[in-house]
């Protein structure tokens, strides 16, 4: 870890512009560039908003922005482990040329991904205020499950860049698990329809707890209870350390499969 620590130090300008870099690649030759950060949720929770309102609308308050919510958060999961699994075969000339961390390479990516999912919070902001809702003094605290949802993301990301490395059919592989993650994720439906005897298997989703103490925090205004706020910490903490120590093994032997 000390070894990770200190090489983050010695390149976080390298770090630094990475995350620029890859910015500046989402939103090359769009014409509203990062506006897109504001209009793509929006245009998605209207379309989720139309088709699902009248199944859950009785069930969910403030529907809109609860579909939002959940929407931003799996979109960043979605884009940024996407992105990180094919970071390092994108940048195998540079890691074949000279030493860098690898490690830097997926976990710019999700960073960058962050950096946008934080500037789509303020549509979610906008939303609330149109449609009337109460702003909460737990509102602030929403950056708890924030940080939990990048842990497990960073950790998640740092393993599917390493299996892409030598299973490449790995894209296509997560896209269908990507798929399973949204369904079993309440993002348009209510969290109490699901089967209790199913509930257990569901819950192994990295993003179930965190989207719902994201709500709970942001819309309901309600602290979550100790044990969840721990168990979903330390679930994110599990996943990020595996990633690290899968990456970690691994990294070396990278360079004969780029």
């Amino acid at each position: 870890m000390r070894e990770y620590i200190s090489n983050f130090l010695k390149y976080r300008e390298l770090f630094f512009e990475l995350i620029k870099k890859d910015i500046k690649l989402k939103y090359r030759n769009s014409i509203l560039g990062i506006f897109w950060s504001f209009l793509n949720p929006l245009l998605m929770m209207v379309v989720l908003t139309l088709i699902f309102s009248n199944l859950f609308d009785r069930h969910i308050e403030n529907f809109p922005v609860y579909v939002l919510s959940g929407r931003l958060l799996y979109q960043f999961f979605s884009e940024s482990t996407t992105f990180a699994m094919d970071s390092i075969g994108a940048n195998g000339q540079l890691i074949r040329k000279v030493y860098v961390p690898k490690y830097l390479f997926p976990i710019s990516r999700i960073c960058s991904s962050f950096i946008t999912t934080l500037i789509s919070m303020l549509p979610l902001i906008l939303v609330m205020i149109v449609t009337g809702m109460s702003f909460h003094a737990t509102s602030l605290l929403a950056v708890y499950p924030l940080i939990c949802l990048l842990l497990a993301s960073v950790g998640i990301g740092l393993l599917l860049s390493t299996l892409h490395v030598f299973f490449k059919d790995m894209k296509h592989l997560y896209s269908v698990l990507l798929t399973i993650i949204m369904y079993t994720t309440p993002i348009f439906y209510p969290a109490s329809i699901i089967p209790e005897k199913y509930r257990m298997l569901i819950e192994l989703n990295p993003l179930f707890h965190i989207v719902t103490m994201f709500r709970s925090l942001l819309m309901d205004g309600m602290l979550p209870s100790l044990g969840l706020a721990i168990g979903t910490l330390s679930y994110a903490l599990v996943l990020f350390l595996l990633g690290l120590l899968v990456f970690y093994k691994y990294q070396d032997k990278f360079i004969f499969y780029l």
